[in-house]
């Protein structure tokens, strides 16, 4: 784990409220795929945690740039964040967490509901980028069609790699249009559409609630433990 220099070379609206900002760094971290790291604002004081938070990478180590992705919110984090100028560098403290993906991994699954997707993104672009024959099955939650972050990218990905597919459930109201199932993620859901879910590793990212439910599915539907990852999202 090391503490560098990032500088913003790019910010990409994901949603209305989720942006995405890219780093290039004064010196090259090595990261696996579904790690996280640390921003720093405060950096007299490391254990300001008002300032100082824990984002994924939301992007794969093959790229040149290293990116994070934030639901902005009003928090103190959120605006610092929001004031961040093109040249502008933060303080960066990583790799950190052992929720990981592994490239020996034959089958996996995400349960996943809203900015829980960031690390997805990271081990997906990955998965793509070195042309891997991991068979990837991603179940997509959110409220409407508008709070999908990185559809474009994952939609872009299935057209180009065969071996990844992307499914997306909407909460609020039912979609007039195709492409969408309506309703939560459900052992029901899980069993119909990983039909070989015990064949899978199941990756968990999100707030505790979330990933306690979906853990509690893989547990109901006979998943080994030992093949559930999580990592829980605290403070965000």
């Amino acid at each position: 784990m090391e503490t560098v220099r990032g500088k913003l070379i790019k910010r990409i609206k994901r949603t209305s409220i989720v942006e995405s900002f890219r780093f290039i760094l004064d010196k090259k971290i090595d990261f696996i795929p579904g790690q996280f790291l640390q921003i720093i604002f405060d950096k007299d004081n490391y254990e300001n945690k008002k300032l100082n938070k824990y984002l994924s990478f939301s992007s794969s180590p093959t790229k040149k740039y290293i990116e994070v992705t934030k639901k902005l919110t009003e928090s103190s984090f959120s605006q610092k964040l929001k004031d961040l100028k093109t040249e502008d560098s933060v303080l960066i403290k990583a790799p950190l967490g052992n929720c990981i993906f592994n490239d020996e991994y034959i089958k996996i699954g995400f349960l996943i509901g809203g900015i829980g997707i960031t690390p997805v993104i990271s081990i997906m672009e990955y998965i793509v980028d070195k042309r891997l024959n991991t068979d990837a099955v991603l179940l997509y939650s959110n409220r409407t069609r508008k709070d999908i972050a990185f559809k474009k990218e994952l939609d872009y990905w299935q057209t180009i790699c065969k071996n990844i597919k992307v499914i997306y459930t909407i909460t609020d109201s039912e979609s007039k249009e195709g492409g969408y199932i309506f309703g939560r993620i459900n052992k029901d859901l899980v069993s119909d559409k990983l039909k070989d879910y015990h064949q899978r590793i199941f990756f968990i990212f999100g707030p505790p609630h979330m990933v306690e439910a979906m853990k509690n599915i893989c547990i109901e539907i006979g998943c080994r433990r030992e093949n559930i990852k999580t990592e829980i999202f605290i403070g965000y």
